[in-house]
């Protein structure tokens, strides 16, 4: 559920950061797609880390 969350939140801020910036659909689906996938990393090892922390 973390990771599907962050994902969710990166693309989020990704679009927003990408619209505030001025730019075009394409500019927009480029910045989801990549803050998307660096928040899915991160929202990765937080579960990692919790689930080795909960043992």
């Amino acid at each position: 559920m973390i990771v599907i969350g962050m994902a969710l939140l990166g693309a989020i801020i990704g679009g927003m950061t990408a619209r505030k910036r001025g730019g075009n659909r394409k500019d927009i689906a480029q910045y989801v797609a990549g803050y998307m996938i660096a928040f899915l990393i991160l929202g990765l090892f937080a579960t990692i880390f919790i689930d080795r922390m909960a043992r």
